[in-house]
This record gives C-alpha cells, structure tokens and sequence, in this order.
C-alpha cells in the first residue's frame, strides 16, 4: 500500500454521543485489501457477540477498496452489519455514486454505532461529519421525496451520495433497504431496519481527495486496457442492451424460472415481463454507476393519467432488472407489465427489498388458498395470482400492520410460515427469501450455504447451466465448486469490483492493477486470502448462532422440475454433511 493511501483512513461515528474520530488502519487494509475482507474484521471488532440486531450496539460498516475511484467497474460500496433478517451476518453491495463518494472524502471505511436519541442524518463531507436534525424528514414515508429534499439541502452536487430509508425502514421491516441515488439499494438482509432502530434517516457523502499511484505512466495504460476491455465486451454489451431482464425468456425456456410461489417453473406469459418486451415498450433511459462505461441501470417510463384530470399525465421512472421481474412479476402470477411496475413503484418507494417482499406475497397467497389464513387476518383482503393491485395493498399493510399476520409478514417467510404453517411452500434459505433461479442442484446448495444465502454467493444457478464436461455432478463436487467460486469472489468483493465485471478482473490483470498500488499479490496469494476472507465471515455468522444443522431446505424444490429433472432430497442431506465437515476442517 502506498504511504498515506487514504483507504487505511477509517471513521468511526458514535451515534449516541454524537462523536466522531478516524483511525489509519493499514495493518487492516495491507492483510485483507480493503471492501468485505477489511469490513468484516471491522464488523467482528464493533459488534459484540450476541448484539440484538436492531439495538445500538450493533455497528454499520460501508467499506470501498484499492481499486475503488481508480479504475473502470470498481465502483461498488459494500455494507455490513448484524442482520435483523437472519440474525447473523447481513452483507449488502450497491453501485451509484456511495463508492465513489466515500473514497473522494477520504477513506477505506466508515463504521457507524450507536443510537441517535432524535431523528438524524449524517453529512459527511471530507473530513468534517455533520449531525443534522431530521425531525422534519422523520415520517416522510417516500425515500423518493427524501432524496430531493436532501438534494436541496447539502452540498456536492454531481459527487455525492446520499443514503436513505423510506417508511419501511423507520418501521423496522426487517428487508428494508437503504436507497441510494433513486435507483440503487443496500437491498436484503435489511440494512433499511437497521438505519431505522438508530434513528438514523440519511447519510450523505461527498469529497475531493486525490488518489496516489506508483507509476503515472503503467495506470493510464492499465487504464485503458480495463475501459477498452468493458466497452468492447460482448457480455457486458448484454447488460447495455437489455440488463439483466435479459434473463427472464431464456431461464423460462429452461424451465428455471420460479412461478406462482414455484408451484411451476415456466411462466405462460413470460413474454409479457420479458427485457425484450420492456425495451420496446417501456424503456426511458438507462444509467451507470459512478466511473462506469456500461450503462446497466434500466429505467421504465411509467405514463399514468392524473385521476383529477385524464387529459394530462405524470410519469413515474421506475428501475428494474431481473430479480424484481421473477419476484414481482412471474412468482406472483403477474403479467401485466405496468402492475408489475406499480407495485415494484410502491415497494422501491417505501423502501422494502423486492426479493424477499414478493417470496413473502407469494407464500402468503398460497397461504390464504389452503386455508391457513383467514380473510379477517389478512384484513379483507382476498388474493389471486396476477391481482398486483391487492398485492400493492398489502404491501402498505405489512407497513401499518393492521393485523398480527402482516407483523409477522414484516419479519420475513420464515418467521411467518413458523407461526401461521406452511413451511413446506415457505422460500426461504437460511431465513433469507429465494432468488429466481430453479435451475438445479446447485443454486439451491448455494442458497443454503452461501455467505449471505444469495445467488451472488457461489452463483450456483451458473454452475447448473455450464457444469464442467466429464465431471461427475456429485454432493461433494457441487460443494466444492460452489466454495471456490465463493471464495474467489470475496477477492472481487475486497477489491471491489462488480461482479458483472469479473470476467475482465481475471487475476493477472487484478495482479497488474495492484502493482499500480505497491500491493504485490500473485494469484495464488490472491486464493488464498479469498479463501481467509470466507472464513472469517463463517466465524462470525456462528459465533451469532449459524449451523448447518439448523438449515431448513423448502419441501416445494424438491416438487418443482427444474432444467435438470426433479431434485433428489438425499443429494441436499449428502452434500449438506459435507459442506458442515469441509468448514469444520477450516476450523470453523
């Protein structure tokens, strides 16, 4: 690391004192690089085993890394923080300018602790942080009109970010996410609850520090080579044109896409969500994050009569890729393109993760179908696959909880399902909700023993459609596989680079790129530590209560065909036992 790097620069904000302080932590930034590998010693040294998850002893950690402000597709902020979804480690990444922004104002990380005794949010800019009243944004439900308000009221136009919760935060939902610049989110496992419990509404962001680099002359050319290799990528032409809504005809070809609460894995009118049918119809604008050339972020241009008066209209523009189009679309039944927008609308507006609040309706209709909820529980309601404007309903009641269902709703399908039935049909892995893949053994694995419980973890679904040649698909290969990827991710993670970039951060080049930095890691030394850093994220989920043994593994994947025939529930107890013995030989 170079002298004076101001990624080493850590500031530590005690909420409840409304103190501030920074630290150089190069010991902790020369180990593990910075971005998870760094965040997560931090969140084990702030957070005290056993801490309630919505209490102020919880910490929130936002970390960049070295490559961060420097380099194309290094642009994502990683957040982590004791989950109130889960229990145990709550991990979330996001794009726009958050990365950017904390690396320009001069650090590698921020840790947040405490709780504010009144509404606050925090102004950070360079080395002045700010404690500001938010008595008056306290109650604002939109993290939309949030945002503008903010906008208005602090400096750094164009450099900035500016994180905020909307209702579903201040109520403690426990998959509430942190918005940021519109159309980016901390989504799952969520961050939005505990922003929340410390009366922590927004936090805002700006800097204009300069960046150190050993040879001027290798980091242009370096430089150039990752923006030539990002503009002219064929793969990451795909995220241009389409995003990842690309995914939604091709997975229901395979029969991987998960319908009407996986009771199917085809959607007769997938067409209807499709990107193609979103590109022509609906298409606004596309967006990039901060220090990025593609242009992956798609925004829908929603026209809508005003009620008062029908000759004239608004438009709503409205972010979305492939996971909000499985979870609100196929896996509600929706096809109707613009009710899939309205209630992906209501849902980004009030703050909830869209993944886990569509599992959760999805369950919940199945739920009311086989009678083990009542029409007076769900307050009137009546649901039916496809009904986007009842869904939109009892999005605002899992809000305002009218009844103890929608409280429980507010805590996930795992919780739930624990109190109302329906375990059987209730998707969730680990406690967090089903991503849209069903495409066979392997992404279902990766749910289970993931880090984070997320597709992103292992990215099993990829290991379902291109499964080496000539190697036998057993429990103990699947396992493997899946902790390699994983581990080899934590690297991107530390770095940190988007994951849809990792074809271009292949080793050598990231081996090149750190050599810019006097870092001198060679690929092996770089699987190494990959292979520390997911060690040391397992520690800390079982010193807050994580156990193979505990998992619950949904009886509908086992009912459901996926591309690669119906899945074998004595393949998943096999591979289970192994996974529990390989970390137990590491040690944790």
């Amino acid at each position: 690391m170079l002298e004076n790097d101001p990624l080493a620069n850590v500031l530590y904000i005690d909420l409840s004192k409304r103190r501030f302080w920074t630290k150089r932590r190069e010991d902790l930034f020369k180990e593990y690089l910075g971005g998870v590998g760094a965040g997560i010693k931090l969140l084990e040294e702030e957070c005290p085993s056993g801490a309630d998850p919505l209490g102020p002893e919880n910490a929130i950690v936002f970390t960049v890394g070295p490559l961060t402000g420097l380099f194309p597709l290094a642009s994502k902020t990683v957040a982590l923080f004791k989950s109130p979804h889960t229990g145990t480690l709550g991990e979330s990444h996001a794009g726009g300018r958050s990365a950017i922004a904390i690396r320009m104002a001069g650090y590698g990380a921020i840790v947040i602790k405490g709780k504010s005794e009144t509404p606050v949010y925090l102004a950070i800019h360079g080395e002045k942080v700010f404690f500001r009243d938010a008595s008056a944004l306290w109650g604002i439900e939109s993290s939309y009109t949030v945002g503008r308000i903010l906008r208005e009221a602090e400096p750094g136009s164009g450099m900035r970010t500016i994180m905020r919760i909307g209702l579903a935060g201040e109520k403690k939902v426990s998959y509430a996410t942190v918005v940021t610049e519109t159309y980016r989110h901390f989504g799952r496992l969520g961050l939005g609850a505990v922003f929340g419990s410390k009366n922590l509404k927004a936090l805002v962001i700006s800097g204009r520090r300069s960046l150190p680099v050993k040879d001027h002359s290798l980091y242009r050319k370096l430089y150039r080579k990752v923006w030539d290799e990002a503009v002219d990528s064929t793969l990451m032409k795909k995220y241009h044109d389409l995003g990842t809504a690309e995914n939604v005809l091709p997975l229901n070809s395979l029969g991987g896409l998960p319908t009407r609460n996986l009771q199917a894995s085809r959607f007769e009118e997938a067409e209807k969500l499709s990107g193609e049918r979103l590109l022509e119809a609906f298409l606004g604008r596309r967006l990039a994050c901060a220090h990025c050339p593609v242009g992956c972020i798609h925004i829908a241009a929603l026209r809508e009569p005003y009620e008062e008066d029908p000759y004239f209209y608004r438009t709503r523009m409205i972010s979305y890729d492939y996971e909000p189009l499985y979870a609100l679309g196929s896996m509600l039944g929706i096809s109707r393109t613009e009710g899939f927008l309205k209630l992906l609308d209501k849902i980004e507006t009030w703050g909830l993760d869209a993944m886990s609040t569509g599992v959760v309706l999805a369950w919940l209709t199945e739920a009311q179908e086989r009678g083990l909820v009542s029409e007076k529980e769900t307050a009137g309601l009546k649901f039916s696959w496809g009904d986007y404007e009842s869904y939109i309903k009892a999005v605002e009641f899992i809000l305002r909880r009218p009844t103890p269902l929608y409280e429980a709703l507010g805590k996930g399908v795992e919780y739930a399902s624990s109190l109302f039935g329906g375990r059987d049909f209730a998707l969730a892995f680990g406690g967090n909700e089903m991503p849209g893949y069903h495409t066979g053994p392997c992404a279902h694995l990766g749910y289970l023993i993931g880090s984070r419980h997320s597709h992103l973890d292992g990215a099993g679904y990829s290991l379902d459609q291109k499964w080496p040649k000539g190697k036998p698909l057993t429990p103990q290969n699947a396992i493997d596989e899946l902790v390699k990827e994983e581990s080899w991710r934590q690297v991107l993670s530390s770095l940190v680079v988007c994951f849809f970039a990792r074809g271009i951060y292949r080793p050598e080049l990231i081996k090149e790129l750190l050599e810019t930095l006097d870092i001198s890691l060679d690929e092996n030394e770089l699987t190494k530590l990959g292979r520390k850093i997911l060690q040391e994220k397992f520690k800390f989920k079982k010193r807050e209560g994580f156990s193979f043994d505990k998992l619950r593994i949904p009886r509908r994947i086992f009912e459901t065909p996926t591309p690669l025939g119906i899945l074998s529930e004595t393949f998943f107890e096999e591979a289970l036992r192994y996974a529990k013995a390989l970390f137990e030989e590491e040690g944790i």
